[in-house]
């Protein structure tokens, strides 16, 4: 795209929609979507013309910003970094890992340091071929906006799809439910039962803070996996670099899963010394009142949250008509990200299936870095 070709992205709130062709538009302004524009960026793509970022959240920080007050990471600040800029230090010896707030003020000043002129916000409705040549633009259509683009780079993450299980009862229940996402904060729940359900570290993390206030189960589908408490993000973060090494050179390599599930950060081991952290099995229906077993044992409660994970957040991507498996698009290419059926279209940071530990702050940047050699040839 030419400097004479280049123009600025207009206001989101313009009475007309504005239509603009550029080179590559990237989904999402979250840690995928900013990892993959620095490189697109150094490359040598401008941001806000050749290069556009689109992001829905009328505020930078991503899904960071919509996660519980208490959460913290799993490692020191400088193991939790975005590529180009590590993320300032945090007093880890006397304050814990870095919590939520200081993620979302160092995303906030790493597109500012890079100048990647996110614009929003803009909720992306549908991407869709504009015709049937195969090396034509993708159109990237959003409220007053059209964008036509040589590359699309789909980074939305998984936050807009918690996933919520189908029980038996759930309509009867008549006390509160939530998802993980829902969840803010311990204090709306003092003095109540409260079952928690799921067997990770939001509901490790989210059981630790609750039973500090009200009384708690932890129900979960298998007995949960704690780690060693030796073993932390910087493990997890070495771990996965080995398997991508292993996956490049064409070896067997058995990841992070082999190495457990929860991360026992400072408030989950407090919640093990207080003994709240004995899973019960996963119950069978829910009743008016709580919760039921198959052997006919019931407990009552006034909340459930269920910490049952999330879905990518692929709607937008439906017009294009590609195959899903599992919930996944099928990928490939030299990035490992390139959408086997539409090869303009890549997809960065929804977990392993687009990278190993690639959902992660730490783990995304190789899968961003191997999108944009492969868009710009850079």
């Amino acid at each position: 795209m030419s400097d004479e070709q280049a123009a600025p992205v207009p206001s989101r709130y313009s009475e007309a929609r504005q239509e603009l062709d550029v080179d590559v538009v990237v989904i999402g302004g979250g840690q995928a979507g900013l990892a993959t524009a620095f490189y697109l960026r150094r490359a040598g793509l401008v941001p806000g013309s050749e290069l556009v970022v689109l992001d829905a959240a009328d505020r930078p920080g991503g899904a960071w910003r919509r996660m519980w007050d208490g959460l913290r990471l799993f490692s020191p600040a400088g193991y939790s970094s975005l590529p180009g800029w590590m993320m300032p230090p945090w007093d880890d010896a006397t304050r814990g890992f870095p919590p939520r707030d200081h993620v979302v003020e160092y995303l906030t000043r790493y597109e500012e340091r890079y100048d990647l002129k996110v614009s929003r916000p803009y909720r992306v409705e549908s991407v869709c071929r504009v015709d049937d040549d195969p090396g034509g633009p993708l159109l990237v259509e959003a409220d007053g906006l059209a964008l036509s683009a040589r590359a699309v780079v789909s980074a939305t993450g998984t936050w807009d799809r918690p996933f919520w299980p189908t029980y038996p009862g759930m309509r009867a229940f008549r006390g509160r439910q939530l998802h993980a996402s829902g969840y803010r904060a311990p204090g709306e729940f003092a003095g109540q039962r409260v079952v928690v359900v799921g067997g990770g570290n939001s509901a490790a993390q989210i059981l630790a803070e609750v039973s500090t206030v009200a009384e708690t189960t932890w129900v979960t589908t298998r007995p949960p996996r704690f780690l060693p408490d030796d073993v932390d993000g910087r493990v997890l973060f070495a771990t996965a670099r080995a398997r991508i090494e292993a996956l490049e050179q064409g070896r067997e390599h058995a990841g992070v899963a082999g190495l457990g599930d929860i991360v026992m950060v400072a408030s989950v081991k407090d919640a093990r010394e207080r003994g709240v952290l004995h899973a019960q099995p996963k119950f069978t229906r829910l009743t008016a009142d709580g919760v039921a077993w198959a052997d006919g044992t019931t407990l009552a409660c006034d909340a459930v949250i269920w910490c049952t994970g999330f879905r990518p957040a692929l709607r937008h991507l439906r017009p294009l008509g590609l195959r899903t498996r599992g919930g996944h698009i099928p990928v490939g290419g030299a990035s490992s990200t390139q959408s086997l059926e539409e090869p303009r279209l890549h997809l960065v940071g929804y977990g392993d299936w687009t990278g190993p530990a690639s959902a992660t702050l730490a783990g995304v940047g190789p899968s961003a870095r191997a999108v944009a050699r492969e868009l710009t040839g850079r």
